[in-house]
């Protein structure tokens, strides 16, 4: 698959060079949307590779998913050819993002506070476990942060925290990494009162998974109430819930108004409920669904989810199919609107097969960041990045008989 542009106007941060050390999913996140916003992203691996492209199961969708519109280089950091390698190509960058343990960087010498030597104004992004404090020194995981940081146990039902299904704190994480950046990048350049320096921006996943239960922490501020799990919660709608209907079939179904009450009774034909003075607002509804929800269960259950979902979305009432992540790539809404891009796979047993990726929520001037470039093969762009740097072609050659690069 020749490697496709999908957007004709320029890029915000076309220009931009971005320069990252990651793995796994929260520092790559940050860097892709940086390069899908059009900045070139160049990610420096190791000889052997990015372990993640070598994950299985769980894992095996973070590579392809988080590396697009990327450029690869395989150097061994480990050499003073390797360093010094690097540091010629930070010395062009105006971003570089890590999200290695604490220390790891500045052993090889590339914190900070020693590449802001170099180039003082380069953006520097760290994604961690923890910003600096007492935790610091712990290892993270998403799943960690969620246990200890509220939303496993609003996930889960009471007595049994529940991760997300999702790697939610990583990828936000490398959200607000890049929202980061891109604020230090304001603060450089800004026209009339810029620095023209860089700054050190830090983001981290118990933060980010703190900021994700503030709301309940709030709720808890605001009411003296604690917040319920998800499950077992009082809800604030009387019908807000999953149906399990004909043969088998679950659907989620909402009336969440005195409006679409009236609706819902009328389409279903629930006069008696209707004018039920016990059902009359919402907040009464609520006081009854004890009684109220065995007998929606009963009277919907001999429909489809089909038939349901037809019915809901022609008096636009809220509604959802329960859908799982492999249907959505045929998913009428996401294909019609452009929500999904080909991409060629790079690793692994499928390498070199065309399949679907998600793009950027979002769009600019009507139009989605697209794929400009495959998730890169390893070592994809290391002879044209060294040649950029002015290196002659005898020391690229040297270097790869060498193993400093690949």
């Amino acid at each position: 698959m020749p490697e496709a542009d999908s957007t004709a106007r320029p890029l915000p941060y076309a220009g931009l060079r971005v320069v990252e050390f990651t793995h796994m999913v929260m520092g790559p996140t940050c860097g892709m949307l940086l390069a899908d916003l059009g900045a070139e992203v160049i990610k420096v691996e190791p000889i052997a590779g990015d372990n993640t492209r070598k994950l299985i199961g769980s894992g095996a969708g973070f590579f392809p998913m988080f590396n697009r519109n990327k450029k690869s280089i395989a150097v061994d950091l480990q050499t003073p050819e390797g360093r010094e390698l690097v540091l010629k190509l930070v010395a062009t960058a105006d971003v570089v993002s890590e999200n290695f343990k604490p220390g790891t960087m500045k052993k090889l010498g590339l914190d900070y506070a020693s590449l802001s030597q170099l180039n003082e104004r380069l953006v520097y992004v760290s994604h961690k476990g923890f910003l600096p404090g007492p935790y610091d020194h712990r290892t993270a995981l998403d799943e960690v942060v969620q246990m200890m940081g509220g939303l496993a146990y609003m996930t889960g039902r009471a007595g049994d925290p529940l991760r997300a299904g999702s790697s939610v704190n990583d990828i936000m994480g490398g959200m607000f990494g890049a929202i980061g950046a891109m604020a230090a990048l304001a603060a450089r350049d800004h026209p009339t009162r810029g620095t023209g320096k860089g700054q050190e921006v830090q983001s981290a996943l118990f933060e980010n998974n703190v900021f994700l239960v503030a709301q309940h922490m709030m709720q808890f501020a605001v009411t003296g109430q604690p917040a319920a799990p998800m499950p077992s919660r009082i809800s604030a709608w009387a019908v807000y819930d999953v149906f399990t209907v004909r043969d088998g079939e679950q659907i989620f179904l909402a009336v969440v108004s005195d409006t679409q009450w009236a609706i819902f009774c009328e389409a279903f034909g629930l006069q008696e409920l209707r004018t039920d003075p016990r059902l009359h607002s919402n907040n009464d509804r609520v006081h009854a669904r004890d009684w109220l929800m065995p007998l929606l269960r009963s009277h919907l259950a001999g429909h489809s989810a089909a038939e349901l979902g037809a019915v809901f979305e022609m008096h636009a009432l809220p509604f959802a199919p329960i859908t799982r992540p492999q249907d959505l790539f045929e998913d009428p809404h996401l294909k019609a609107t452009g929500g999904l891009a080909p991409i060629t796979l790079s690793d692994g047993e499928r390498a070199g097969q065309v399949t679907s990726t998600v793009l950027l929520p979002l769009t600019l001037g009507g139009e989605r960041p697209g794929v400009r470039m495959n998730p890169p093969r390893l070592g994809e762009h290391t002879r044209e990045l060294l040649q950029e740097l002015g290196y002659p072609e005898e020391a690229i050659e040297a270097l790869q008989a060498a193993g400093i690069t690949r």
